[in-house]
């Protein structure tokens, strides 16, 4: 027996979720999922993400619009009416039961026999790596293997689209990067549909083939990691996705696609991004300032702390703070310093005023 991925579409069209009267979790959002894809919902608490995934599962119904897997409308359909599976936060297990028995649950209700339900569940434990830990209880585990005994049980059911709830919420640092890179090697490895929510910038940017930004109930933005990275839409996409100083700057002049913009002394040149001469916001990188360059900003150094592979400053300038990091901690700045901040050519990028 081989489990084949079944990978769907995952289609949103102007799906809202309200509860009670007017608590409206899910906003008008539209959304499209391709087939073999991973991809995560990110945002704050209360933004909705975890409400949409919960509506592809089945778990809560739409208000209005329409849902879509593959080429069926499940708006209304039950949970147990749709081919999804999907791996919680709290792994679900049953401690009871032997890592087997919670991997093969799922089968005994699909209408396979004794012997073929026994071959797929140990071919999800072989997937996830847990050959020969069938007959083991769950708290004889790891939190790490936990999840992927989660994971295996979800695997053998072959469903057409996978989702993740916070499934790394509950492990240390070190564990998460490991289970994240099995979860993916595991995604691409079988071409799944893969539907990720969290609210961790760093495992969104590690896992995704595309992210959903969600704010407020609705869609902030959704693009590839490096996309929003680089390119975010505006000031909260450009702080949520990683780190970024917003500053205050003015486009002297825009031509064809590059704008000339001014912070006090320093200017500088990047791309326009369809924008116009007058004020505007810059968001940079902390890895993205150039300490010690001609012509630019004098900055006094409030904080300086060595984390090991690098320094991180908290550095003063007329406009206000920003934090800045660099690799050379051969030669640190001291507490007191000034010292002359420009900007890398590639990196800073235009924001609207709000």
């Amino acid at each position: 027996m081989s489990i084949n991925a079944k990978a769907a579409p995952v289609s949103f069209r102007n799906v809202t979720k309200i509860y009670g009267k007017d608590v409206v979790a899910v906003d008008n959002i539209n959304l499209e999922i391709e087939a073999g894809k991973l991809v995560t919902l990110l945002g704050p608490s209360g933004c909705g993400k975890t409400t949409t995934l919960r509506m592809i599962a089945g778990l809560e119904i739409a208000s209005k619009g329409s849902i879509h897997i593959g080429d069926q409308d499940v708006t209304l359909l039950p949970a147990t009416d749709r081919d999804v599976s999907m791996v919680f936060q709290s792994y679900a297990l049953f401690p009871h039961m032997t890592v087997m028995e919670n991997v093969s649950y799922g089968l005994t209700f699909s209408g396979f026999d004794k012997s073929e339900t026994r071959d797929r569940a140990q071919q999800g434990l072989d997937l996830v790596g847990l050959k020969g830990f069938g007959d083991r209880l769950p708290s004889e585990l790891s939190g790490g293997q936990q999840q992927r005994v989660a994971v295996a049980r979800a695997l053998v059911l072959e469903p057409q689209v996978l989702l993740f709830d916070e499934p790394l919420s509950n492990l240390d640092a070190k564990l998460r990067r490991q289970v994240r890179e099995d979860i993916r090697d595991i995604q691409q490895d079988l071409g799944l549909t893969v539907v990720y929510v969290t609210h961790d910038q760093e495992e969104a940017l590690a896992v995704s083939d595309e992210i959903v930004v969600m704010r407020n109930a609705g869609i902030a933005q959704v693009g590839a990691p490096r996309e929003l990275y680089d390119a975010p839409a505006d000031k909260f996409v450009a702080d949520f996705i990683g780190e970024a100083n917003i500053i205050p700057c003015d486009i002297i002049d825009v031509k064809g696609d590059t704008a000339h913009i001014a912070i006090g002394t320093l200017k500088h040149q990047l791309s326009a991004r369809d924008m116009m001469p007058g004020p505007a916001n810059l968001a940079v990188r902390p890895t993205r300032f150039k300490l010690g360059a001609a012509g630019g900003v004098p900055m006094k150094v409030e904080k300086a702390t060595y984390v090991g592979s690098r320094m991180e400053y908290t550095l003063a300038a007329h406009f206000g703070t920003v934090f800045v990091v660099s690799e050379d901690v051969d030669g640190p700045l001291a507490i007191g310093d000034t010292v002359m901040v420009g900007l890398d050519r590639i990196g800073p990028v235009l924001l609207a005023v709000d």
